[in-house]
């Protein structure tokens, strides 16, 4: 199963070389995985279900990107109570916490080198929120599952693993 951003620049199957049938895959706005919520996330929670439950991926791999549109929102939006958006803002949210990390060990930097930090951070946000669902946890405790984060640097033409121990 593949998480990677509706941006139409970053094609999870032309970038990882997947013909018809060999990924299933969720693409949204900067590639997020919220946490485990029935309510709020679960068109996303019935997704990762059926991959893990049904289909038996075998891996989750979570890809982010360079140059992300989504990713630039999180690290500007003021998020002072006054949403400028209807759904946005509290989409790219989900990765908050890589936000408030590159923004407190980075925030020196200019921002487009904070978005560069943050898209890599907000993919291990996501892998964390991946373990917040029990079926994905089961299957990370029997070895039938793993989580892969990674990064693809589409204007130099570099995929990379991210660290997300």
């Amino acid at each position: 199963m593949v998480f990677s951003c509706a941006d139409s620049r970053v094609c999870p199957s032309v970038t990882l070389g997947f013909q018809p049938g060999e990924a299933f895959t969720i693409r949204n706005i900067a590639n997020m995985v919220p946490p485990y919520d029935k309510t709020k996330y679960a068109g996303m929670g019935s997704a990762i279900e059926y991959a893990v439950i049904h289909l038996k991926v075998e891996s989750l791999v979570v890809i982010g990107h360079s140059k992300c549109g989504g990713i630039k929102g999180l690290m500007t939006f003021k998020y002072d109570g006054n949403n400028s958006t209807d759904f946005i803002e509290d989409w790219v949210k989900i990765g908050y916490p890589a936000r408030e990390k590159v923004q407190a060990e980075h925030g020196s930097k200019d921002l487009d080198e904070q978005c560069s930090i943050c898209e890599k951070e907000a993919v291990k946000v996501s892998v964390e929120n991946l373990k917040t669902y029990p079926f994905v946890t089961e299957g990370l405790k029997n070895g039938t599952l793993k989580i892969i984060g990674a990064h693809y640097d589409f204007v130099n033409g570099k995929f990379e693993i991210v660290d997300v121990e």
